[in-house]
């Protein structure tokens, strides 16, 4: 009996893949297929069109029959993501119209600083910015510790950074409320597939491997939107996020410790930490130093504090290419069309 799973209709969501080609691609290809409520409709690679997904992306051995298509059928689909690399869905956009009515979910960091205030009673200019029908400014931060209920409403989504989302995880119910003063000294370490799926001389394997190094310290991209979060959190807070980010020798994962300034004592830190992730769908606080094998191949993030004297040790650890990526894309597809948050999420962690 022939049970691979085909891109035929059965219902629920239907889903078109932009960039279906390259590491988030397949990694959301690979989690919709177990998704109970979606269909993949296209996935859309102009240099794949008519291969099988599963020759490039070969973890699909024996699951799907899909092909890449050159073909973009939005009117066939009810949300497109956008799994381009950075500065490509602007153009994208500006090229191409979505019909008003689809869903939009963008992987890259094209959409996710918000259009600068105008003067009172007047429109922003990058706001109202036609980009094939969609404005700039109707796209939503989609970290949803923070936007929970504005993701629900959403039409148009920008989802976060894998290095962003594992700091602002770390650090969020600090600013929130307003334990943290000063500097935050945060360093992170990143597995080579953040870098992406195109090869390059920093993430050749003889390169890599038994390896680690700086990039972009103090300046990474995601710095933006960490920072956007903050002072949306702690208006008026004067310190700086002071970040070092670090390749590791590993494929996957993010491991982020975050050091600032704390009066309170650590009981006080820790319930707030507890109180403020309760609720939360997939982050969880924890009271003993977490692992990134703990995470690695989830949607789960893990966070833990402790003090040394008055200084505060923020830890968090997720999956850069699913809660830092694509199972946080999905998780909120999930919110914006009102299905069960932790739908087609539900991943065991590659801990042995």
């Amino acid at each position: 009996m022939n049970n691979i799973k085909t891109s035929s209709p059965r219902g629920g969501i239907k889903v078109g893949i932009l960039g279906a080609a390259g590491y988030t691609g397949g990694e959301l290809i690979r989690v919709l297929l177990g998704h109970p409520q979606a269909e993949i409709v296209f996935a859309n690679s102009e240099s794949n069109a008519g291969n099988p997904v599963s020759d490039v992306h070969e973890g699909l051995i024996g699951e799907t029959d899909l092909k890449f298509t050159s073909e973009m059928p939005f009117d066939q689909v009810d949300v497109v993501f956008f799994c381009f690399g950075h500065g490509k869905s602007e153009q994208f956009l500006k090229e191409h119209t979505i019909p008003a009515n689809v869903k939009i979910i963008d992987l890259a960091q094209d959409f996710r600083i918000a259009p600068s205030q105008p003067p009172r009673g007047e429109a922003s200019q990058s706001s109202v910015l036609p980009l094939g029908g969609v404005s700039r400014g109707s796209f939503i931060y989609g970290l949803p510790e923070t936007h929970r209920e504005s993701i629900r409403g959403a039409q148009h989504l920008a989802n976060p950074g894998c290095f962003a989302t594992c700091i602002q995880l770390a650090m969020l119910p600090a600013l929130k409320a307003g334990l943290i003063e000063g500097d935050i000294h945060v360093s992170g370490v990143t597995g080579s597939t953040g870098a992406g799926q195109k090869p390059g001389a920093t993430t050749h394997f003889s390169w890599r491997t038994d390896n680690v190094s700086l990039y972009k310290t103090f300046t990474h991209q995601h710095l933006l939107e960490i920072n956007q979060t903050v002072q949306e959190l702690h208006p008026g807070y004067k310190g700086r996020v002071l970040f070092v980010p670090q390749r590791g020798c590993f494929a996957r994962g993010i491991f982020v410790t975050a050091v600032a300034k704390c009066d309170k004592p650590i009981e006080e830190v820790q319930q707030i930490y507890a109180d403020y992730y309760k609720d939360a769908a997939f982050t969880h606080f924890v009271t003993t130093s977490p692992d990134m094998k703990q995470v690695v191949n989830t949607n789960k993030a893990l966070v833990y504090v402790e003090k040394f004297e008055d200084q505060l040790l923020m830890v968090s650890t997720i999956d850069n290419l699913l809660k830092g990526a694509v199972g946080q894309a999905v998780q909120n597809m999930n919110l914006m069309f009102g299905l069960d948050e932790k739908a087609g999420l539900m991943l065991k962690a590659s801990a042995f």
